[in-house]
């Protein structure tokens, strides 16, 4: 994924966010005077992310999946695992209480692996507020699906505020926590999965790596939500036709190798995510994919994962579109959770708001043309509404 030269102060400040590049150096070593500037985050006080913005009522299931055709292969023994959090259109006033944002426990041990357990309430953080409720009904018909996958050490809660806004827009969203790829990752049985991937990945080839186990594991979870026995009590909601992935850092790396390997996935998304050599060599079948990322991911940037050498390679529709004042970790959740924690980030002054904002519109549009046949005029270029977005022709 993207390499990234930062001060230890903007390293610091960064880990807050939580998701690390891969091959970026741990903010752990940042200079202790940088991580003292940042305690008076630490707060009692849960943030709250924004709320959706489509006309639907979001609801919300967490699906525990076994693939026993593969040997998890971080772990070197048992089967691979997934938990998948499932959010989908839902009638008002059904269901119970949001689900917790995460467990206390992965959020300490998240905290833990960035040097920040003594600077953010951990338990402050896992109280972080979503809008999907637990069980909801769900208003009957056949909806778009699609899968996102989160950034190397961070759990899909990472991508929470974008899941939901597409819920409630018509869409089934099926966010992943790929095993052992996580800081901190609960599965059943009240075990808590940590990175073990994190030391192969490091090493040659390590990229390829991930990126080959995720795209084996959408393809696994599309058997599992569309086969003739879905694991999903839900799944007739799920339109079998239209079916796209997302995802951030090397999530997004793996929807572009997924796509490669799945014809079922009609679009990808790669939200910052970098994408190094091989690429797909016979192209991805004309279908479409979207670039979008930060300021420093436009043409030229030493820092923009080579999508200038897979842009030829996208053979169909296409767009490479990057956002000034933002960094990394601008389509996760955590400009939101940063703001209301009080901590600036001298790098990324966009408001927390107005990331998620500009994330959750585009990417919208994206998949509102792509699998709804809807127009998507904010894809045709700048516009004075936007004036943070910029449009890249290589």
């Amino acid at each position: 994924m993207k390499i990234r030269r930062r001060t230890a102060a903007a390293a610091a400040l960064s880990a807050l966010l939580l998701a690390v590049p891969l091959t970026a150096a741990s903010t752990a070593s940042a200079a202790p005077s940088a991580l003292s500037a940042a305690a008076g985050a630490r707060t009692a006080a849960a943030p709250e992310l924004p709320a959706p913005t489509g006309r639907f009522a979001v609801g919300q299931e967490d699906l525990h999946l076994t693939d026993r055709s593969r040997t998890d292969p971080w772990a070197q023994s048992g089967p691979r695992e997934l938990m998948v959090t499932l959010r989908y259109p839902a009638q008002r006033g059904t269901g119970r209480a949001p689900a917790p944002y995460l467990s206390t426990e992965e959020a300490r041990l998240i905290l833990t692996a960035k040097g920040l357990d003594k600077v953010i309430d951990p338990a402050a953080f896992a109280a972080t507020r979503a809008h999907a409720r637990v069980g909801a009904r769900p208003v009957q018909g056949r909806y778009p699906l699609i899968v996102l996958s989160p950034g190397f050490t961070v759990p899909r809660a990472t991508l929470t505020s974008l899941a939901e806004d597409l819920a409630s827009r018509g869409y089934v969203v099926a966010a992943v926590d790929h095993a052992y790829e996580s800081d901190a990752a609960a599965f059943p049985g009240g075990r808590i999965l940590t990175c073990l991937a994190c030391g192969p990945a490091e090493g040659p080839g390590g990229h390829h790596a991930v990126t080959d186990v995720r795209a084996k594991d959408v393809s696994f979870l599309l058997d599992r939500l569309t086969g003739r026995h879905p694991a999903w009590r839900h799944a007739g909601l799920i339109d079998t036709t239209r079916i796209a992935m997302g995802g951030h850092s090397i999530g997004g790396s793996a929807a572009l190798k997924a796509m490669a390997a799945d014809p079922r996935i009609r679009a990808g998304a790669d939200l910052d995510g970098g994408l190094p050599a091989p690429y797909p060599a016979a192209g991805i079948g004309g279908r479409p994919f979207l670039l979008f990322g930060a300021a420093d991911s436009a043409p030229g940037s030493s820092s923009n994962g080579d999508w200038g050498g897979a842009w030829p390679r996208l053979d169909g529709w296409k767009r490479w579109i990057t956002v000034d004042g933002t960094d990394h970790f601008g389509p996760t959740d955590f400009p939101a959770i940063r703001d209301q924690l009080g901590v600036p980030h001298p790098d990324a002054p966009l408001s927390g708001a107005r990331a998620v904002e500009l994330t959750r519109t585009y990417v919208a549009a994206f998949f509102d043309r792509h699998l709804k046949g809807k127009p998507a005029p904010v894809l045709d270029g700048p516009s004075a509404g936007a004036p943070e977005v910029r449009f890249h022709h290589p």
